[in-house]
């Protein structure tokens, strides 16, 4: 049952996809409260209470410059990209100390919200961003998923690259990362030959997998019990390498598809999240990968597929029990 209450959206200051749902919850009259966790401070002041005298747990309000919020009355969370204060102004010591009261202060509280529906819950997020997990389950599912290696044996990876011919390499998780002189880099999923591989993989685990003879890579963002599904047509290994090549058309997933990636995110808890897929030279589709916080936004201005309203329709729903 909906409630009045608002929709919390917690994410950094320039968010499109963001605002893309908050413009539509607006046009419901939905009351919506934005803010990131790096507005700490004057900007955003947290004040729960717990204790066996209060009917919901935690009790108490979060106020930004343009909203003052009772806890109790939060009715959905959307978590997109929130960013954490970093405390810049304090000596390494007391930075840590402060980053991690914030993150277990007014992150602990947010992730205990009573009667709220979470889209996604961060620690069911966090749980769901691990590859090793993914794979797994979606193996367990049924889907298909390319041999895939995660390994820092240099002796083992030469042996798979060697044993598929054709391999690639992909990072287990997205990092921001910047060289010394603050450029920052990004890692696409590239080739790679067993002879250009060296003792540095020893240092960490990596992901290889056999490359996928494909025709064309598919987005699938799942929102509820809604799925939307884009084939994305390109010549690239990794198509977001180059967005200006791309082309979409909205496709129909086999049932058998659907309901697999349905219950993926139901194992880790999801409200959401986006898949990535291929189609082989022989029409088969194979799994790669999910984001469960996965962009969606330019699908939308591309496609015109409803997305933005399927998650205001859970957010403005609310919790169901």
């Amino acid at each position: 049952m909906s409630h009045a209450g608002p929709v919390a959206v917690v994410t950094e200051v320039d968010d499109v996809t963001a605002d893309m749902v908050i413009t539509e919850l607006n046009k419901r009259g939905v009351p919506v409260v934005r803010f990131d966790p790096s507005d700490i401070g004057d900007r955003l002041l947290l004040s729960a209470r717990f204790g066996a005298s209060l009917e919901a747990a935690p009790a108490g309000h979060l106020r930004t410059p343009s909203r003052d919020t009772t806890l109790e009355g939060v009715r959905s969370l959307y978590w997109r990209r929130p960013t954490w204060p970093h405390f810049e102004h304090l000596d390494d010591p007391d930075a840590r100390f402060a980053a991690a009261q914030v993150r277990h202060g007014l992150g602990g509280t947010l992730y205990a919200l009573a009667n709220c529906r979470y889209v996604n819950h961060p620690l069911s997020n966090y749980a769901a961003e691990h590859k090793p997990m993914q794979l797994a389950v979606a193996e367990r599912l049924g889907l298909t998923v390319p041999p895939t290696l995660i390994s820092n044996d240099l002796e083992a990876v030469r042996a798979f690259i060697t044993e598929h011919g054709q391999a690639i390499y992909k990072t287990l998780r997205w990092t921001p990362y910047r060289r010394s002189d603050g450029v920052g880099l990004t890692t696409w999923t590239e080739p790679v030959t067993a002879d250009e591989v060296d003792e540095s993989v020893s240092v960490v685990p990596h992901l290889f997998q056999a490359r996928v003879n494909k025709v064309a890579d598919v987005r699938v963002v799942v929102v509820g019990p809604k799925v939307f599904a884009i084939r994305i047509d390109s010549d690239l290994l990794d198509w977001r390498a180059d967005y200006s090549v791309l082309t979409y058309t909205p496709m129909t997933l086999p049932s058998g598809v659907e309901k697999a990636l349905t219950a993926h995110l139901e194992h880790f808890g999801l409200a959401s999240g986006s898949f990535d897929l291929c189609i082989t030279r022989d029409g088969d589709l194979q799994w790669l990968e999910l984001n469960p916080n996965g962009q969606w936004g330019w699908l939308e201005d591309e496609t015109g597929l409803p997305i933005a309203a399927a998650f205001a329709d859970l957010l403005e729903q609310g919790a169901t029990t």
